[in-house]
């Protein structure tokens, strides 16, 4: 019993974070902008919930990559938020002007990196903070109650871990980004960003469920494909 309550919890969190883009739809005038550039943040969130699961897996080992992970995943965000702002053109035209790097060394990279993600999130509307919040305080849930609670970090490793956020992105975020598409070309109609909102919402659950029940199998050789990030 006391298992089947630690699963519910971080999905009925997952669910109701899913729900706040609904809020947003129907009473905030989100469009489809707002909702796609919310799911591209909620990519740093699984980032950096990933950089606690590799150090609690593979402790001071695990640094080099933690740091690896962090120039590498950062340039495919920044890579896929311009996908994300061309496609929606929810923030204009990204300055092609970066500020003058004063961060020492390869963190020159990872200060550009950081600047461009400002510049995307300066576009998400006042109220996209609680959002983020009501998102990081789903993947924390499931951090918390499935991958510490269960002992998940157990058994898994940091390169399973390292892979996961890349495939959560290849299998949801491609299908959203292209129900996006449709969503702008037909003019962000009601009934559609829902629909959106939707898919994304039953994605999750599907990765999620796939994910945690993969790597509770009996013997670590039950992940050899590592688990989708939730």
């Amino acid at each position: 019993m006391t298992e089947d309550i630690k699963f519910d919890l971080p999905l009925l969190a997952l669910l109701l974070a899913n729900l706040v883009p609904v809020f947003g739809v129907l009473y905030l005038g989100w469009d489809v902008g707002a909702i796609v550039v919310l799911y591209w943040a909620e990519n740093l969130i699984v980032g950096g919930y990933t950089l606690l699961k590799m150090l609690l897996t593979g402790g001071v080992g695990a640094l080099g990559y933690m740091l690896f992970f962090c120039v590498h995943y950062g340039l495919f965000c920044a890579i896929h938020g311009v996908f994300v702002l061309e496609l929606t053109q929810f923030a204009g035209e990204i300055s092609s002007e970066l500020p003058v790097a004063s961060w020492p060394g390869p963190l020159a990279l990872v200060q550009q990196l950081v600047y461009f993600g400002q510049q995307v999130l300066a576009a998400a509307p006042e109220e996209f903070i609680w959002a983020c919040i009501a998102l990081l305080l789903s993947h924390g849930a499931s951090f918390l109650l499935l991958f510490i609670a269960r002992g998940e970090y157990r058994r898994t490793s940091v390169d399973a871990l390292m892979s996961a956020p890349y495939k959560r992105i290849a299998v949801l975020h491609i299908a959203v980004i292209a129900g996006g598409f449709l969503v702008v070309r037909l003019g962000s109609p009601l009934g559609l960003l829902l629909a959106l909102v939707a898919l994304k919402t039953g994605m999750d659950i599907m990765l999620h469920k796939r994910s945690h029940r993969a790597i509770s199998g009996d013997n670590a050789g039950n992940t050899a494909d590592g688990p989708s990030t939730p």
